[in-house]
């Protein structure tokens, strides 16, 4: 079992000012142990000091898992300019010593839970509150088809722990394997309001919209075909994404979309990314499609 609380110590471990002559060792070399995030702020930018407090708080509610680099750009002007940092507040966020997710601008409190949570069970932080064998049981039960067993287990830990979101998250999925959509969405609205914004649920919420698109999904084949035929074709281009995860194909459909984004990232709002954001929070946060799509996206973002 893993403590609560955190300990003045452990915080000055897990937070730390990063200067540029220690940028390889407290960000380079740490993220080869576990997710480090990069907050690029300066003293004279307001909405820094709303999101540095709020990334501090999630990263120590990870008890380790994560890491947080707070560097100041007016100090650290040589590794700003190699990162291409253009505005802040900016993050980046390294694992394997490689550049991995990252953001710019100030975001919803929510979201940036949802981002720390995501690093840290990439690095194999356990955030479970405990019943994770259970839990891992219940997730290999739904990948054999043994759905019925899997509800069983999932109910049994929500027993136990009415705020498990991945117990409710398993749920949501147990229903999408019966080709349940609608019932998949109403166990999400029934989750209790303190983990609706749970990575587990939002991930759910990513595989229900990806399963509503599937239904609606055109032939490969011909998508492929009108693609060929005008590569700036973008709204074909975005359907043949669709329709290539729709068939199991997803490394297929996050290069189509990567595509896309690299020719026009504004196109339909920037219907590219937000549609690879769903593809990525769908997916386990370890997942290599997950993790070298992101690396891509994030290289053409701060290109």
């Amino acid at each position: 079992m893993i403590e609560l609380g955190t300990t003045a110590q452990n915080d000055a471990d897990i937070i730390k000012d990063v200067a540029e002559q220690d940028f390889m060792k407290e960000v380079i070399e740490a993220s080869q142990e576990v997710p480090v995030i990069v907050d690029f702020w300066a003293p004279w930018c307001g909405p820094c000091k709303t999101l540095g407090p709020q990334i501090e708080a999630a990263v120590r509610a990870q008890r380790g898992a994560v890491k947080m680099a707070k560097v100041n750009v007016d100090e650290a002007q040589q590794i700003a300019g190699q990162l291409r940092i253009q505005s802040i507040p900016t993050v980046y966020a390294f694992h394997k010593g490689q550049p991995v997710d990252g953001f710019q601008g100030a975001v919803p409190e929510s979201q940036v839970k949802q981002f720390v949570e995501q690093l840290a069970k990439m690095g194999g932080g356990d955030t479970s509150g405990g019943l994770d064998d259970a839990l891992a049981a219940a997730d290999e039960m739904i990948e054999a088809g043994q759905l019925e067993d899997a509800q069983q287990i999932f109910q049994a830990v929500i027993g136990e722990d009415p705020n498990n979101a991945a117990a409710y998250g398993g749920l949501a999925r147990i229903a999408l394997a019966a080709g349940d959509p609608d019932q998949a969405e109403a166990i999400l609205n029934g989750a209790p309001a303190e983990i609706s914004e749970a990575a587990e649920l939002e991930a759910a919420r990513a595989q229900i919209e990806l399963a509503r698109q599937a239904e609606q999904a055109g032939p490969i084949a011909e998508l492929e075909a009108k693609v060929a035929a005008d590569p700036a074709d973008h709204q074909a281009r975005f359907d043949l994404a669709q329709a290539l995860h729709a068939g199991g194909r997803t490394e297929e459909a996050v290069d189509q979309l990567l595509e896309l984004f690299r020719r026009d990232r504004e196109w339909n709002e920037g219907a590219a990314k937000q549609q690879l954001f769903t593809i990525f929070d769908a997916l386990k946060p370890s997942d290599p499609i997950v993790l070298n799509g992101r690396r891509k996206l994030t290289s053409m973002i701060f290109a």
